[in-house]
């Protein structure tokens, strides 16, 4: 079976307005990779088993996917190589070999979202990433519709501070942070 990737990388911080005078955070997000395969052409097969690790061949990893051809691994490390494989299984729990291996090095230098409220309820973001790379700010109360609230590129200093205008009228807003660079 082959194997294709999808790559996606969010970073996501709740903020909920209270009664505090001023509030300051900083949420460090983690990568995740998403990818498919192809189903396996055996009657037999009930379920997949997706192994990872940071060692090619040497998965310290796995997780039991179910009957799906789609699989996302959270929690990665910035800066780290991993090594990913697929096996199917039948009901009696033998496994496959292993498909072939599939690679992907996280990007360094995980950006950060920083969010301060000020004793005015303003709410200020700062993005702390890679120079010269593009985040898109995004906002939503429902974790369903997002917004595009700015789009901000990092400057030489790493940092760049974004006001979010509209969070005084609401009771709470979740923020997230997209690299817009492959």
């Amino acid at each position: 079976m082959g194997l294709t990737r999808v790559l996606g990388v969010i970073l996501f911080f709740a903020l909920l307005h209270n009664p505090f005078q001023a509030l300051s955070a900083t949420f460090l997000g983690s990568y995740s990779v998403a990818f498919a395969w192809d189903s396996s052409p055996s009657s037999e097969v009930t379920g997949y088993r997706v192994y990872y690790g940071a060692a090619s061949g040497n998965y310290s990893n796995s997780v039991v996917v179910g009957n799906v051809t789609t699989n996302t691994v959270p929690g990665l490390a910035s800066g780290v190589t991993y090594f990913f494989a697929v096996t199917a299984y039948n009901a009696s729990g033998l496994e496959s070999d292993f498909s072939n291996e599939i690679s992907y090095t996280v990007p360094g230098g995980l950006p950060t979202l920083q969010i301060r409220v000020t004793p005015t309820r303003q709410v200020v973001l700062t993005v702390t990433g890679l120079i010269g790379h593009t985040y898109d700010i995004q906002a939503t109360q429902d974790l369903k519709t997002w917004t595009i609230i700015g789009t901000v590129t990092v400057g030489a200093s790493g940092s760049l501070d974004f006001s979010d205008t509209t969070a005084a009228n609401v009771s709470k807003c979740f923020y997230r942070t997209c690299d817009l660079q492959p």
